[in-house]
């Protein structure tokens, strides 16, 4: 008599060599159902291809192909209305196969594996899986960027003082420091369609590592699943990863980004620097402080980050002493990839949340600019009466020098005093002592003027308006 244990040892699609059943403690070490279920879609369209492909070369009946389609077909709709029955499967493959077999029979829903492997069946699982989760990282980015656009547009005349260093160094429009990071997101979304047009490519057909040996057509299984080509070389195919890795780099990256303006915006929300006010909806109190208001939302972002770059160093190391063709450490991808990206979603969604409601105090950012934020104007203003730069830099310099000396800005030295220090200071001095046409004389491309603002929105909204006719295209 043949014990429980066994049978299920029997069950599993590689059970067949093995004549001692698994240790119940490797049974779950060796699992990854409970996390790789999410690919239950992408893995049933996945056979719903191979079963053409199998009938076109004759290995399956016209009948046997729509009886294995119709059984497909009812396990997409057992999983996506939530009941879909888990029993002792390792992985969702040998699951939808074992489901299979019971919905029609082992004889004909034993025919789907032939000549596929879960090597190459994993590989293209994930690729269809990456390939339309990406559009909903790339529609939040979008998001972003567009509620950075009508921001700037809106409030274009509020000046700040632009940092470097942290320290004060020049004045700039509100709207600039917000469209700097919808130029991040933007190439950030860019990055994105470069990996996933790199991982479009087709690796089902191509077996356990050697290729197939029944002539599948797998042109038509790249053309059923949407892939642009196929993988040329069946190792390559089973094992490469490098798009979940391309990925997950990706994805540091960007939360990098969304780290350095979340840490913008923790500093510009906090008293000393009062610049914006997070809405309520995205902050919250302290248990022991009734007067505590805290930035958690962004503090969360900045926090994730690391994470998110952990599961990227992490998958590497994976990677990094893997001999050729599939290995078991190759289960290790799923979890990263997950969390990662439901994490990004998670995150980009708070962020667009906050940028939407958060509050700007134009008086603040205003009252945070001083003259000596000009000293570089005033250089500007003897270059162009013909003074070398470098001279130019170093009475600008001096001036500074004498203000501090005077104890009074820079802006209330009186023409006698610079003149001492350059016959080229006159009476016009004065007109440099306006937060306004200093902001305006970057007109150059790229610069902090209106205009410049104005066309970075056009630019912007112009790539997002290209970007959604792409995307209902596809």
């Amino acid at each position: 008599m043949v014990d429980d244990a066994s049978k299920k040892d029997e069950a599993k699609l590689w059970g067949g060599r093995f004549s001692e059943k698994l240790n119940p403690t490797m049974e779950t070490f060796n699992a990854s159902l409970s996390f790789d279920k999410r690919l239950w879609d992408v893995d049933i369209r996945g056979s719903y291809a191979y079963v053409k492909a199998l009938e076109k070369c004759n290995l399956v009946s016209s009948d046997e192909s729509k009886s294995l389609l119709l059984g497909l077909s009812q396990i997409a709709g057992e999983w996506a209305s939530n009941k879909f029955v888990i029993k002792n499967d390792e992985d969702i493959h040998s699951a939808n196969e074992r489901r299979l077999k019971e919905i029609i029979g082992n004889e004909i829903g034993g025919k789907l594996h032939v000549g596929r492997s879960r090597n190459d069946q994993v590989a293209t699982d994930e690729r269809l899986w990456l390939r339309e989760q990406a559009t909903v990282l790339k529609s939040l980015l979008l998001s972003f960027v567009k509620i950075s656009c009508q921001r700037a547009k809106a409030e274009v005349d509020i000046l700040m003082p632009g940092y470097t260093h942290l320290q004060r160094a020049q004045p700039i429009r509100w709207s600039h420091w917000m469209l700097s990071y919808a130029w991040y997101f933007h190439n950030d979304a860019n990055k994105l369609e470069d990996v996933i047009s790199r991982m479009n490519v087709c690796p089902l057909g191509s077996g356990a590592l050697a290729g197939n040996p029944f002539h599948i057509d797998r042109d038509l299984l790249a053309k059923e699943l949407g892939f642009s080509g196929c993988m040329p070389n069946s190792l390559f195919a089973v094992s490469d990863r490098d798009f979940i890795a391309e990925f997950l780099f990706w994805a540091s990256l960007l939360s990098t980004h969304l780290s350095k303006w979340a840490e913008d915006l923790i500093l510009y929300s906090s008293k000393e620097f009062g610049f914006v006010t997070i809405a309520d909806g995205y902050s919250t109190g302290s248990s022991l402080m009734p007067q505590k208001k805290n930035a958690d939302s962004l503090e969360l972002i900045r926090g994730k980050t690391g994470r998110l770059i952990g599961n990227c160093v992490g998958f590497l190391v994976v990677l990094k002493g893997l001999p050729s063709a599939f290995n078991k450490d190759l289960q290790e991808d799923k979890e990263p990839l997950f969390d990662t990206y439901y994490s990004l979603v998670e995150i980009l969604q708070i962020a667009c949340g906050i940028l939407e409601t958060l509050k700007v105090n134009k008086e603040s950012c205003l009252s945070a600019l001083s003259p000596e934020m000009l000293a570089t104007d005033v250089a500007y203003y003897l270059v162009r009466k013909n003074l070398p730069f470098r001279e130019a830099h170093k009475i600008a310099g001096e001036v500074v020098a004498l203000a501090e000396k005077e104890k009074c800005p820079v802006s209330e030295l009186t023409v006698t005093q610079l003149k001492e220090l350059s016959e080229l200071f006159s009476e016009d001095i004065s007109s440099i002592w306006n937060y306004e046409h200093s902001v305006e004389q970057y007109q150059a491309f790229g610069g902090t003027a209106k205009v410049n603002i104005e066309l970075q929105v056009q630019q912007l909204e112009q790539w997002i308006s290209d970007s959604q006719i792409l995307t209902t295209q596809v």
